[in-house]
C-alpha cells in the first residue's frame, strides 16, 4: 500500500444527477479506495476521486461506515457477473464458453475478494458478517427444507452447457456443480505456489481430463 491519494478530478456538483445515481457514483469512486486502503481510507480520499466536495458524501451517508459497508455490497452484488456470464454467444465452442465464464468469475472474486480482505484486514469486522450473510448468492442449502435456492449465477453457467446437452456424460447440473468448485478452488491452489494454469487450461482438463486420449484406457 502507498499513502498517496489518488489525483484529484475536477470538483463538480453533478447536475441533474439524482440521489440514487450520486450514491452509486460515490460508491464506485470509493471501491479501488478501500481495495488500496481498507478502513483506514478517507472521505476526503474518496471526495477527491469522485470530484466532490466532501460535504457531499455525508448527504448520502449518514457516516464513513455506511459507506465502507455499501462498498462490500456492491463488491459482492452478482448484477454486473450476471450480464456478463449471460453475454457469452453460445455459438462459440464449448471450452471457449467455460474459459470466457471462468475469467468472468476469476474477476468478481478478484474484486469483492479485495475489498472485503481489506476491511477485514484493517479491523472492520463487519464485512466478514456481510460476506457470512450472501455467501455464495444463494449458494447454501436452506436450513429447513435442505433444498437448494434458484441461483442465478448457477442458472446461468447451466446455460452455457446447454447447447451440448445431448452428448454430455454427467446433467447439466452436475456438471455445473463441478467447473463451479474448479474455479473456485483454481485461486487456492495457485496460493500454494504451484505452477499458474490459466482458465483455458483448466477448462481443458474439466473437458478431456488428466491423460492424453492415446494413453486412456
Amino acid at each position: 500500500m502507498t499513502n498517496d491519494s489518488p489525483p484529484a478530478r475536477p470538483r463538480t456538483r453533478a447536475p441533474g444527477m439524482t440521489p440514487e445515481q450520486r450514491r452509486r457514483m460515490i460508491i464506485q469512486a470509493a471501491l479501488p479506495l478501500v481495495a488500496e486502503y481498507g478502513n483506514a481510507v478517507t472521505t476526503q480520499q474518496i471526495a477527491r476521486a469522485a470530484g466532490i466536495g466532501e460535504a457531499t458524501i455525508f448527504r448520502v451517508f449518514a457516516d464513513k461506515e455506511e459507506l465502507l459497508q455499501a462498498c462490500v455490497a456492491e463488491a459482492m452484488d452478482s448484477t454486473t457477473l450476471l450480464q456478463q456470464l449471460r453475454s457469452i454467444s453460445l455459438e462459440l465452442p464449448l471450452a471457449e464458453r467455460l474459459a470466457e465464464a471462468g475469467d468472468t468469475l476469476d474477476g468478481y472474486l478478484a474484486r469483492m475478494g479485495a475489498v472485503i480482505s481489506a476491511l477485514q484486514a484493517s479491523g472492520l469486522q463487519r464485512g466478514r458478517a456481510a460476506v457470512n450473510d450472501r455467501s455464495g448468492d444463494g449458494s447454501t442449502e436452506t436450513a429447513s427444507s435442505g433444498a437448494r435456492p434458484p441461483d442465478p449465477t448457477r442458472e446461468a453457467l447451466a446455460e452455457l452447457f446447454e447447447p451440448e446437452r445431448g452428448r454430455l456424460r454427467q446433467p447439466v447440473e452436475t456438471l455445473t456443480e463441478i467447473f463451479l468448485s474448479l474455479a473456485f478452488g483454481r485461486g487456492r491452489f495457485l496460493a500454494t505456489g504451484q505452477p499458474k494454469i490459466d482458465m483455458a487450461q483448466l477448462v481443458d482438463l474439466f473437458l478431456n481430463g488428466a491423460v492424453e486420449p492415446k494413453e486412456r484406457p
